[in-house]
C-alpha cells in the first residue's frame, strides 16, 4: 500500500504507478512539477510533441530526431552561364582561351578580360518566400508550386543562399 507523501492518504494503484502524491488540490499544488515539452516534428498536417526527460535528451543529442529534409540538397550547382545559342555557332566561334593563360603574341600583351558575374534567375522577393518556405519544411517541388517555378531552380535557390549563408 503506497500513500501520499503530502497527507498520507492511501493513492489508488494505478496513480501510485506515476505519482507519489493524492488529487487533493492542496496535494497537487505542492508536488505537481511541470513538464517541459520539445517539438521534434512540425508541418503542416501534424505536430509530434515529447516530453523532455533524460532518454529524450539523449536522443535528441544522438541525432535521432533529425529532420532528414534539412540536409543538403546536394552538391553546389556549377555558375549559370548564357546558355550557347546552338551547335554551328559554338564550332564556328574561336576557343577561348582558358583562365590563368597568357594571350598570344598578336594580342593585346594582357590577360584576357573577365566575365560579368551571371545574375541570378530568380528575383529576390522569390528568394526570400523560397527560404521561408524551406525553413517551414516544405519540400522544393512543393516550394516550386506555390511559387510557380520550376523545382530545380527553387533547389537552385536553396543552395546558392546556404553558399551565401543565408540558409
Amino acid at each position: 500500500m503506497v500513500c501520499c507523501v503530502t497527507c498520507g492518504t492511501e493513492l489508488h494503484p494505478d496513480r501510485a504507478r506515476k505519482y507519489d502524491y493524492c488529487t487533493a488540490p492542496a496535494c497537487q499544488e505542492r508536488n505537481l512539477k511541470g513538464l517541459t515539452m520539445v517539438a521534434i516534428g512540425m508541418n503542416k498536417a501534424a505536430e509530434e510533441f515529447m516530453i523532455l526527460d533524460e532518454e529524450t535528451r539523449a536522443d535528441l543529442a544522438s541525432g535521432k530526431y533529425r529532420d532528414q529534409r534539412r540536409g543538403s540538397f546536394g552538391p553546389p550547382a556549377p555558375p549559370a552561364g548564357p546558355p550557347p545559342a546552338d551547335r554551328t555557332q559554338q564550332a564556328a566561334s574561336p576557343a577561348r582561351p582558358l583562365p590563368g593563360a597568357k594571350a598570344s603574341a598578336g594580342g593585346l600583351g594582357g590577360s584576357s578580360p573577365r566575365p560579368a558575374a551571371a545574375r541570378p534567375r530568380w528575383t529576390p522577393s522569390q528568394e526570400r518566400l523560397a527560404l521561408l518556405y524551406n525553413s517551414q519544411g516544405l519540400r522544393p517541388a512543393e516550394i516550386a508550386a506555390k511559387l510557380r517555378l520550376s523545382s530545380h531552380l527553387v533547389t537552385q535557390i536553396i543552395l546558392a543562399a546556404k553558399n551565401r549563408g543565408k540558409a
